[in-house]
């Protein structure tokens, strides 16, 4: 019995992913997204989803944003059991316990005293975008708009990259209460780069494993 369970903890399929893999690839989804949150906050920067709400709370009210960014899912973890099961809402939520911690750890670690934002835009909306597409080939995600994104695409076969786009884009409408022009185009850069990063490489029919 033990060895059975030891051999689901390491064995794979074409289709679906070990513990050992699935652990390995929240750990590396996390650490990506928050690397791209550093290059963000680096430079004064927005997003968009549920980050980009973490960030507006952030720079508004000073809370810290890996603590807002926790916060801001809870409501959504209900949509991710009804629509994906269990397994994927758990998964969800370490990705998001791991991103809000490291968020706040890394910082502590990395220090960026210079960064221009647009450089920060490209770079930070290719880190999440690669850190979002991990964590999606590991059936889960970082939360709020991605759960809502991913439930379209597999109800109605929209582009997850593009339906995440469109909402992207009405939270960094309210950025223009927070930041000059050039930073909010900043911001869109990086969306538009974070959104095309998933939009060309996520696609279910290119990817089965789960």
């Amino acid at each position: 019995m033990a060895q059975t369970r030891f051999g689901e903890w390491i064995t794979s399929t074409p289709d679906r992913h070990s513990v050992i893999e699935d652990a390995q690839g929240l750990a590396a989804g996390a650490i990506m997204a928050s690397l791209g949150v550093l290059f963000l906050s680096s430079a004064g920067l927005l997003t968009g989803g549920t980050a980009g709400v973490a960030f507006l709370l952030h720079y508004a009210t000073g809370y810290a944003f890996g603590l807002v960014f926790f916060a801001v899912n809870l409501p959504f973890y209900w949509l991710a059991f009804r629509r994906f099961g269990l397994a994927f809402c758990v998964k969800t939520f370490i990705a998001i316990a791991a991103t809000s911690f490291l968020s706040e750890a890394v910082p502590r670690a990395i220090g960026i005293s210079h960064i221009d934002p647009l450089i920060a835009a490209i770079f930070g909306g290719l880190l999440i975008g690669t850190g979002l597409l991990i964590l999606f080939r590991h059936r889960a995600s970082l939360g709020g708009f991605g759960i809502l994104a991913l439930y379209l695409q597999e109800r109605f076969g929209w582009r997850a990259g593009l339906v995440q786009l469109v909402f992207d884009g009405c939270v960094l409408v309210f950025s223009f209460f927070l930041a000059s022009p050039y930073i909010i185009f900043c911001s869109v850069v990086g969306a538009v780069v974070l959104n095309l990063t998933l939009a060309i490489n996520h696609r279910k029919d290119r990817y089965i494993a789960m």
